[in-house]
């Protein structure tokens, strides 16, 4: 076991103080994002210059979203260890060499390959940013600042596919540039916090991390994801090498829950899991993962391959979306801030969520723009008010010692959710898309050799009567995964249904129960949760009044 912890105390950030480093810590969020959105709309003609297929284009996607899952609960845990302020360094780091390699690759292996490497800055940042912003600000406050989160969201994802767009469409600059334009803003991210951020730092000695629980996990989830990709595509379901991948990727997560069970310092600690409102929130964030991830990385192709758009008009029609996140996350964090109250608004987002996706679920290739307008925004509100607030619920039933392992547990199932709803509901597209455009060839009396061997996403390459018969059929096949999103998103609603109603603590720490006054409303799993009083005036002043 390790020693004690040895906390350095240091003296509340002021107002001031927060802004200041939280400038620097959203800057970094940014970036991460950025990595994502900015490729959204530029994607289809980066796979198409490089000749790629659509289980390319898939896995450009899943590989970020695959190594940013699996290493989320190392850097998280790491973070309850080691300077928070450090690890973040190290994450942004690795990031910028993921994207100047992901500029420089030649083929569509290669940025796969360099997208995977900058998926561990990624997952590194997602987790880091809510662990130090939850290290600075009590629960009850954050909600407020979540305001900010959902604001950076929405910049970062309208900003990104209309940069993506105008960089493809800017011959003297050219898609390449999509990777490179984030390097000089994690450079100024990573000055910023340098300057600004200043965390006390826990001091432990025999410090022992559980290597052998995170290479399990690691490779467990990726031989799970793996399979995902390749299943009914490449083998089928019921075959030597399902049962070969599936069965190892079970052996190894039962390995690793065996493994963890016994930790000194366990990456995921179990007990926190297995606590009511972390586990909820972990089943609602695999949901929203699936369905948000999954769902939204196909609509930069729906608009151009399905509807002929070009990068920068694809990014502009994503727009409603993303003013849905920005406004209801940034009015949600206010009411969270003046009641206290988290639970309402997930449960409301979640079910805004289902009917966001059960609408896009309709669109086809001739569907009015105002209705996947609608539609999108729907899905925008509904992402604002349940993805941050499901990591802040659970942040608020744990100690700040643990605060790091929490956190990053919640963003790796939602990444987790994420990197399954990419795999899954890309393979379905492929297949339909396949499908769709041989049986249409054949009905055209054209021969499927018609597009000359070319990859279906260089639309440039193929005559104007195959092009026509290949955007009917992403238009009309994308629904169908909307479609699919809805029925995950489901589970979401009643993860948030089962959620208790509490109340925010306004503490960092959760207080020592020696001193202070228990609050019935505040009960968290069973067991009192308590509001400081002597520590927070506005209870105090409350209290006098009564």
């Amino acid at each position: 076991m390790s020693a004690p912890t040895a906390t350095a105390e240091a003296a509340p950030m002021s107002r001031r103080q927060t802004l200041e480093a939280l400038s620097g810590l959203l800057l970094v969020l940014f970036v991460a994002m950025l990595s994502g959105t900015v490729v959204s709309t530029a994607l289809p003609k980066i796979i198409g210059s490089l000749n790629g297929s659509q289980t390319q284009y898939t896995w450009v996607v899943t590989a970020t979203l695959l190594t940013a899952t699996a290493t989320t609960p190392i850097w998280g845990k790491l973070a309850d260890l080691f300077s928070k302020k450090l690890l973040i360094q190290v994450a942004i780091v690795v990031f910028l060499v993921g994207s100047m390699a992901a500029g420089f690759a030649q083929s569509a292996g290669q940025l796969i390959g360099a997208r995977a490497f900058q998926g561990i800055g990624v997952g590194g940042l997602q987790a880091l940013v809510q662990v130090a912003i939850a290290a600075m600000i009590p629960p009850r406050e954050r909600g407020r600042y979540n305001g900010y989160l959902g604001g950076v969201m929405a910049v970062a994802t309208v900003g990104g596919p209309l940069l993506g767009g105008l960089i493809v469409d800017t011959s003297w600059l050219g898609w390449r540039w999509c990777f490179f334009v984030g390097v000089p803003v994690a450079a100024v991210a990573l000055f910023l916090l340098q300057v600004t951020l200043n965390l006390p730092t826990a001091r432990r000695e025999n410090v022992k991390i559980d290597y052998l629980g995170a290479g399990l996990i690691a490779a467990g989830v990726s031989v799970l994801l793996i399979w995902i990709s390749f299943v009914d595509d490449s083998f089928a379901w019921i075959s030597w090498p399902s049962a070969a991948m599936l069965g190892a990727s079970v052996l190894l997560l039962a390995l690793a829950v065996w493994v963890e069970s016994r930790a000194a310092e366990p990456v995921v600690p179990l007990h926190i899991v297995r606590e009511r409102t972390t586990a909820l929130a972990i089943l609602g964030s695999l949901a929203v993962g699936m369905a948000m991830f999954g769902g939204a990385v196909f609509l930069g192709q729906y608009f151009q391959i399905g509807r002929g758009y070009s990068p920068t008009e694809a990014g502009l029609l994503t727009i409603p979306m993303m003013a849905g996140v920005l406004v209801s996350s940034i009015v949600a964090g206010r009411m969270i801030t003046a009641s206290g109250k988290v639970k309402p608004y997930i449960v409301f987002g979640a079910v805004v969520l289902v009917a966001g996706f059960a609408l896009l679920g309709t669109i086809d290739h001739e569907t009015s723009l105002v209705i996947v307008g609608i539609a999108m925004f729907l899905v925008g509100i509904g992402v604002g008010m349940t993805m941050q607030n499901l990591v802040l619920a659970v942040q608020n039933t744990v100690a700040l010692k643990d605060i790091g392992a929490a956190s990053a547990t919640v963003a790796f199932f939602r990444s987790l959710g994420g990197t399954i709803g990419v795999s899954v509901l890309g393979a379905v597209l492929a297949r339909r898309v396949s499908d769709r455009i041989t049986q249409d060839l054949a009905a055209a009396g054209i021969p499927t050799s018609g597009a000359g061997g070319s990859s279906t996403l260089n639309l440039d390459a193929l005559p104007d009567p195959v092009k026509q018969i290949v955007r009917a059929a992403y238009g009309d096949a994308t629904g169908h995964i909307f479609l699919i999103s809805a029925a995950i998103a489901v589970v979401g609603i009643v993860a948030a249904l089962l959620l208790r109603p509490v109340t925010l603590r306004s503490s960092l720490d959760l207080p020592d129960p020696g001193r202070s006054v228990a609050v019935g409303a505040d009960a968290v799993d069973g067991a009192p949760a308590f509001d400081d009083v002597d520590a927070d005036p506005a209870h105090r002043e409350e209290r006098a009044r009564r």
